[in-house]
């Protein structure tokens, strides 16, 4: 229980450092020399929901201008979710980025295993944002399958309810009118639960396969990766999967256990 608890600090951590480095970033692109709000803890970050229900039926409009519900978009696939603002001058568009080059690297594809859905969180951008955000980011990544991610918008109660279930907590800072918010991304089963956290802006396409696999409940992936996530532990504080020494050494020592009855039962067969 306690390293629970020191891997959730950690991880709240690392949120909080990319909320600081956006904070510290909005002046020096606005021009305005105001130092960071004295609660921008309190206020922005992510809160680790695992195992939390996430509306399927909320609606979202994409970015070629249909409303559909999450439920709807999944079609039975895993979320890769994220949250942002396509106007945004800076975390958004390196997390965009970083999705990207993680999708063109893993052997899953958008449009088949897995969905990526990125909502706005920002209450007056329009389909023209989301659909400009997505031309861009499909010239600019061409390996991603951009043209099968969802990039949306969403009434400010749909984006509510779908930040607060996935403990995504930001706010619009009065004094620019930038977002203070959080970089991450939330994997969530087809039936809508919250499954694995990933922090920043760049993800690791292995780890971030694997969470894909797990929160597919089987239907992605081989044997082997399944054997792989039994002998790996998944740590929130770094959203990395990592070796876990003695479900490894289970599998081993059963790997030695079958390989020696094995020899046994042939030296048996060819003794006269």
């Amino acid at each position: 229980m306690r390293g629970r608890r020191v891997g959730i600090a950690l991880a709240r951590a690392t949120v909080l450092t990319a909320a600081l480095a956006l904070a510290s970033l909005a002046p020096r692109v606005t021009g305005a020399s105001t130092p960071p709000p004295p609660d921008l803890a309190a206020r922005a970050g992510f809160d680790q929901r695992l195992g939390a229900t996430v509306p399927m039926e909320v609606r979202l409009t994409d970015a070629d201008g249909r409303t559909r519900s999450l439920a709807s978009i999944a079609d039975g696939k895993p979320l890769a979710l994220a949250f942002g603002y396509y106007r945004c001058p800076n975390l958004c568009d390196l997390t965009l980025h970083g999705l990207a080059r993680a999708a063109a690297t893993m052997p899953l594809d958008p449009a088949k295993d897995y969905r990526i859905v990125f909502v706005s969180i920002a209450q007056d951008e329009t389909t023209a944002d989301a659909r400009s955000a997505r031309d861009m980011l499909a010239t600019m990544e061409p390996h991603a399958r951009v043209d099968a991610w969802t990039l949306a918008t969403a009434t400010p109660s749909t984006v509510q309810s779908l930040t607060h279930a996935v403990g995504f907590r930001y706010f619009r800072e009065p004094r620019d009118g930038q977002y203070v918010h959080p970089a991450g991304l939330t994997i969530v089963t087809p039936d809508g639960r919250v499954s694995r956290y990933f922090f920043g802006v760049d993800h690791d396409p292995a780890s971030l396969r694997l969470a894909l696999v797990e929160a597919s409940g089987g239907r992605l992936g081989t044997a082997i990766d399944r054997l792989v996530l039994f002998c790996q532990h998944y740590d929130p504080s770094t959203g990395k999967y990592s070796v876990l020494v003695t479900r490894l050494m289970m599998v081993l020592g059963s790997f030695f256990v079958v390989a020696m009855a094995a020899g046994a039962w042939w030296l048996s067969r060819r003794s006269p």
